[in-house]
């Protein structure tokens, strides 16, 4: 199994984001994502900085892809990412159906992200007729569906002309809104919302009256308030999961990286068992609550 750090979700300043991804060229990660996936009024890297940083970070002995934005709202959202589409080197993680389009026209294969809701082999078929050489399984769905969906694609014979991709580690993105929830928590307007984003560098806590952490704000983007993390499952990954992916929210996930390395490495042996602590979670895994832990 291959690793993967993929794009950052949260807003940070354009010099941190670069710092980062100057560290993480010398990491553990075999596959690094990059670009804007969740609001375009983000811009402390503009769509041209973006395309340089990947195409600089290309030199290097790790496989890059820029990602997509997973919600459309107007016409100069569309051509950000033709612009990205067109890039010329590095390779697309499509989060939206509009960049799939893009990418089939052109003939360019891509990487299906996670925010597709793509949900058995049928709709695989489909996408790799299209150019999809990698799936990212949508956070939600458990082993079990997993299992399934590759006996099925077995069936239909295609399973060798595409990699499953796991978010196995990190906040995981759970849904999008037309609405900027950490705007409108201080009050503001999402016209107006003076890039508040870029104070939250890890989301915004949304907990309950118990005190339970339940979300995390970021944007227009809900994060689960629980870290996901499927250390101790890699054993019942085999056969079924080519990539595993990291979410990166601090220099503290590329540690994280390098620990998931040790675990594969450990295959098929007996793994290091790491407790979870009360804010992590694998229940979606399991097919049981998403913030439990099994």
């Amino acid at each position: 199994m291959k690793l993967s750090l993929g794009p950052i979700l949260y807003y940070w300043p354009k010099q941190q984001t670069i710092d980062f991804y100057q560290q993480a060229i010398n990491s553990d990660a075999d596959i690094i994502y990059l670009g804007e996936t969740v609001c375009s009024k983000r811009r402390e890297l503009k769509t041209r900085d973006w395309i340089e940083l990947a195409k600089s970070l290309n030199k290097h002995n790790k496989e890059i892809v820029l990602s997509t934005m997973a919600l459309l709202e107007a016409p100069s959202e569309l051509s950000v990412i033709r612009k990205l589409c067109e890039n010329g080197e590095v390779s697309i993680e499509a989060n939206d159906f509009g960049a799939i389009q893009l990418l089939t026209e052109k003939k360019l294969p891509f990487v299906c992200g996670p925010a597709i809701n793509c949900y058995n082999a049928n709709t695989l078929k489909i996408l790799v007729n299209k150019g999809m050489q990698r799936w990212v399984m949508p956070v939600e769905l458990s082993r079990d569906w997993l299992s399934n969906i590759v006996e099925d694609t077995h069936k239909m014979q295609f399973r060798d002309q595409f990699e499953v991709e796991l978010f196995a580690h990190g906040h995981l993105p759970l849904a999008y809104s037309a609405r900027c929830f950490t705007a409108r928590s201080e009050n503001k307007a999402k016209d107006n919302c003076g890039l508040t984003c870029i104070n939250y560098p890890q989301g915004r806590i949304a907990s309950t009256q118990e005190d339970q952490q339940v979300f995390k704000l970021n944007g227009i983007q809900t994060l689960s308030g629980y870290c996901y993390n499927l250390i101790n499952e890699l054993h019942s990954m085999q056969g079924l999961v080519d990539i595993i992916r990291i979410s990166p929210d601090s220099t503290k996930s590329l540690a994280t990286v390098s620990a998931f390395k040790k675990q594969i490495n450990q295959l098929p042996n007996q793994q290091q068992y790491w407790p979870l602590d009360s804010l992590q979670c694998n229940g979606y895994w399991h097919n049981i609550a998403g913030l439990a832990q099994s």
